[in-house]
């Protein structure tokens, strides 16, 4: 009887067509939920924001970046949303769903403690501040020379975005802004951290 080493498995990475995919399904049923919010009066907003510091509206940490208000406000975040996501995906759906769950929890939890009284705040710009935050910072933190280069590409063609986590403009919700960013940027922290104590390539580029 004779033995040999085990070939160390590897991650198996979406195709670009796969990552589309998955990302066009993900926007394309917020484009669902708005109908029904449409349908319902505005139902599903009013109910499902976030309500800072109220206890009837903790539960909008969960729904919110789900919801939007007008059209427009979903259609803003359309392109931005579909970037980032495929971009995050190349990296594998799992790595997604973590950094997405992060942005989306820590993002919520913020706004809840932090915006005004009496204010409502819903829309997915938490994941659109959260993702890019993740794709700028975490070539730093893998250290990827690769995904360093994408950072500073990303930085040149969206930094300007990022001003939208100061207060400024009525009726944006800059505290989303602000820590969906900083939901990303942890998440870039701690996965870049496990990248490097594992050996594990975050993926493309």
């Amino acid at each position: 009887m004779s033995w040999q080493q085990a070939p160390t498995p590897t991650r198996r990475r979406p195709t670009a067509g796969a990552a589309f995919q998955v990302i066009l399904v993900f926007v394309g049923a917020l484009y669902v939920v708005e109908l029904i919010d449409q349908l319902s009066g505005s139902w599903l907003q009013d109910n499902g924001g976030i309500e800072p510091r109220q206890a009837e509206g903790l539960d909008g940490v969960l729904f919110a970046p789900a919801l939007h208000g007008p059209w427009d406000h979903l259609m803003a975040n359309t392109v931005p949303l579909l970037i980032f996501g495929f971009l995050l995906l190349l990296s594998g759906v799992r790595r997604w769903l973590v950094v997405t769950a992060a942005v989306w929890l820590v993002g919520g939890a913020g706004v809840w403690l932090t915006g005004g009284t009496g204010t409502l705040h819903v829309g997915a710009s938490i994941l659109v501040f959260g993702w890019l935050s993740y794709l700028l910072l975490r070539g730093i933190f893998s250290r990827q020379a690769g995904q360093i280069g994408l950072g500073v590409l990303l930085l040149v063609l969206y930094g300007g975005v990022l001003w939208g986590v100061l207060p400024g403009q009525p009726g944006i919700s800059w505290q989303g802004h602000l820590f969906g960013a900083i939901g990303g940027g942890l998440a870039a922290w701690r996965l870049g951290r496990i990248d490097r104590a594992t050996g594990e390539s975050p993926g493309w580029p």
